[in-house]
């Protein structure tokens, strides 16, 4: 059975393959999305009535606060390793992300105008974690941290459950991030609820975290009533340059690793060597029928797999920054000399040792990254994705009576006799 799709960059055609074989992906993630305005609407009518229908009907689930007690009892049901994990992984990402705090600027210039730029933290902001048929006390910790750092003082925790019953992970991963506020809901009528408001659930300023396509198309649709990330984080991807230098069972188990996330997942390989491909691909077979989520994984692979024989450094560079994949793993001996040449990137892995499956974990990096080829233009979640920046203007005397004339011209030449005026106003008299 063919499972993933075989370019050459000898072939006449093949940058033209490529990119359609990208716009068709990007056309399954958008057909993919789901109208969700209805639900919106509804939440922002009803408020808790409407939001505990939906739970009813979707998560058989009509608890929408838990009580510390139930959560108490769920943390405790955790495994010890477990718990130990999340410990580790907290310090580690809160360790870099600490590193990721702005500096205020103060400028005074010549004419005594004083020019700041403060960066304050948003006040409240809700966090979305999936939840239901999985757990991912992973995205508590890459979603929660860089807020904590930036100084939000309200954090809340939106993750849904079934039959009332949310993650032990989960739970012990918001209360080591110390997450008091924790609504057991989902979908889009969650993310309604803490954009607008119910009686039950208070409205933030802005919403984060990944989810499925009724979230996403959700969160779109609130944008602007409350902030949302500023990048596109859809379904995961991953390219793999590899060479002689690479383990074929290393590179292959990175490749469904990835493709166990999602049947839109994106596994592509890169190489230099045929023969190392084609091992690669006998690999791909024998580990698949070894994972649990080998359905999903094969999907993947079979749907949005490539497998990419380039013949030059050059060539490979060109494609990974068209590409601008999520994740970049240069398994090869020389990416000192790739790194100034990629520009496009969520994050790039270097050497055979750094592999994806650590940076969604514990390194410390964050895992929440642009997908679907918006690397090109944003980044993965940051500290900065939780401040505002005001600026603060004080003019002396002798500033506006300086700069005045230069504005009033301008005013004048745009047109705005009302901007010159004002100016005019406060400048002396000769």
């Amino acid at each position: 059975m063919k499972l993933m799709k075989i370019l050459n960059s000898k072939n006449i055609n093949f940058d033209k393959t490529l990119d359609i074989f990208l716009i068709q992906r990007k056309n399954k993630i958008q057909s993919n999305l789901v109208p969700v305005t209805n639900i919106i609407r509804d939440i922002k009518k009803n408020g808790d009535k409407a939001l505990l229908k939906y739970e009813r009907r979707f998560n058989n689930n009509s608890i929408i606060i838990p009580s510390p007690k139930q959560v108490s009892k769920s943390i405790a049901t955790l495994d010890k390793k477990v718990k130990k994990a999340i410990d580790l992984a907290y310090n580690r990402i809160y360790k870099f992300h600490s590193l990721q705090k702005f500096k205020n600027i103060s400028y005074v210039d010549k004419f005594k105008n004083k020019l700041e730029y403060k960066y304050l933290p948003l006040e409240s902001v809700a966090i979305y974690v999936p939840g239901s048929t999985a757990s991912y006390p992973s995205s508590v910790l890459m979603n929660a941290i860089p807020a904590i750092v930036a100084g939000v003082k309200r954090i809340v925790m939106v993750n849904p459950s079934y039959g009332g019953k949310q993650n032990p992970a989960v739970l012990y991963a918001a209360r080591k991030c110390k997450i008091k506020e924790i609504y057991s809901i989902g979908g889009p009528s969650a993310i309604a609820a803490v954009a607008y408001g119910t009686k039950k659930v208070k409205k933030v300023d802005k919403i984060v975290g990944p989810g499925n396509s009724y979230v996403a198309q959700a969160k779109k649709e609130v944008f602007g009533d409350v902030g949302i990330e500023s990048m596109t984080a859809g379904p995961s991807e991953i390219v793999v340059v590899c060479d002689k230098f690479s383990n074929p069972k290393w590179v292959a188990s990175d490749l469904i690793g990835q493709a166990e996330h999602d049947v839109l997942a994106q596994c592509i390989l890169i190489s230099k060597d045929n023969n190392l491909i084609e091992r690669i691909k006998k690999e791909i077979f024998i580990q698949l029928k070894k994972i649990p989520r080998k359905s999903v994984a094969r999907k993947s692979l079979i749907h949005n797999g490539i497998l990419m024989y380039i013949n030059s450094d050059k060539k490979i560079v060109d494609v990974v920054n068209k590409i601008a994949p999520e994740h970049l793993e240069l398994n090869i001996k020389n990416y000192k000399s790739l790194i100034p040449k990629i520009k496009n990137a969520g994050s790039i892995c270097l050497g055979k040792y750094a592999v994806m499956a650590m940076t969604d974990y514990n390194v410390g990096s964050n895992h929440v990254l642009p997908t679907t080829g918006s690397a090109k233009y944003s980044s993965g979640i940051s500290v900065n994705e939780f401040y505002k920046r005001i600026s603060y203007i004080n003019l002396s005397k002798k500033g506006i009576e300086s700069l005045g004339p230069s504005v009033i011209t301008l005013a004048n030449y745009e047109g705005l006799a009302g901007h010159a005026q004002s100016v005019k106003l406060r400048i002396r008299r000769k």
